[in-house]
């Protein structure tokens, strides 16, 4: 089998790990039964049992699905922080502010959104072989 011959058949087996494991990362992310908590804990769990490619596309896809419900959060908090950073209190306001609340929320939510799209890319890189990452 000559280098391009192998590439293209790399790339198909690669293509078929996606398509296989993509229902089971959708019926993971479409249910809607599934809070953080529970989503911790199966990711907890995957963490420690992934093997396989199919395994760590699952991972991949749960750490996906908890960036996006961050920034969900994200977007809220920082409308939340502009409506009230129209009110200001005086100056004797003891802290925590709720401007400071609504603000310190964003940049958490942010940066948890940041770092489970890290681990998702991580986990994705993981789930492509050996041998297609080194052409």
């Amino acid at each position: 089998m000559d280098r391009k011959a192998n590439c293209k058949f790399i790339a198909s087996g690669i293509l078929s790990l996606v398509v296989a494991s993509a229902g089971g990362v959708t019926a993971l992310a479409s249910a809607p039964a599934m809070d953080m908590h529970e989503m911790q804990s199966e990711i907890k769990h995957l963490q420690h049992a992934a093997h396989s490619p199919e395994q760590f596309f699952t991972l991949a896809g749960l750490y996906k699905q908890e960036q996006d419900d961050y920034v969900r959060k994200a977007a809220e908090e920082k409308q939340e922080w502009q409506r009230r950073s129209q009110f200001t209190g005086s100056i004797e306001e003891k802290y925590p502010r709720p401007v400071d609340e609504a603000r310190n929320l964003y940049e958490y939510y942010t940066y948890k959104a940041k770092q489970a799209g890290e681990l998702s890319a991580k986990y994705t890189q993981m789930a492509i072989p050996d041998a297609a990452a080194k052409p």
